[in-house]
């Protein structure tokens, strides 16, 4: 119990994937960049340096072996982010901070996609559910989140305006 990590390369049939590192940040900068509106709903400026400290940014009490900021890579093209912590706030669920599609892959069906891969892998697992943030502001994120069966179930005041904190039981 809790040594048993991600096995990352089975979260997805149609991409490798494979975990980020600062050597990735040029990459994941750009990808990000093309992604005006998301920043736009969130207050946040885009830069090198949040994206570092998102690297290793994770709540208090979760192990480091227990965070993934994963690429999901088509040949050499990183076609989406996902930061995803094993383990929090509990044994049984996966809490998904960060998930971004290349905005060359968007409206295709690509991130339902990889979603569904991952939700279908953690549940493999063991894990029962999954949760994740949604800024409240941004509709193009709610109606993704809700499409792929997560709930809003409340929100948390932030620095960063009102969070939707939505899970999904597997």
């Amino acid at each position: 119990q809790g040594d048993k990590m991600l096995t990352i390369k089975n979260m997805s049939k149609n991409y490798n994937v494979e975990k980020l590192t600062e050597n990735d940040i040029e990459t994941i900068y750009r990808l990000c960049q093309g992604n005006k509106l998301y920043y736009r709903y969130c207050q946040a400026e885009i830069s090198r340096e949040q994206i570092l400290s998102d690297l290793y940014l994770k709540p208090e009490g979760v192990n480091e072996d227990n965070k993934y900021y994963l690429g999901f890579f088509k040949n050499e093209l990183l076609v989406a982010v996902l930061d995803i912590l094993d383990g929090y706030p509990d044994e049984e669920t996966c809490f998904i901070g960060f998930f971004m599609v290349n905005i060359l892959y968007q409206g295709q069906g690509i991130g339902t996609e990889i979603i569904g891969s991952i939700l279908a892998y953690v549940k493999k697992i063991g894990k029962s559910k999954v949760r994740l943030g949604i800024d409240k502001g941004n509709p193009q994120s709610k109606a993704f989140w809700k499409k792929n069966g997560f709930k809003v179930i409340k929100e948390v005041e932030s620095s960063g305006g009102t969070i939707l904190l939505a899970e999904k039981i597997l």
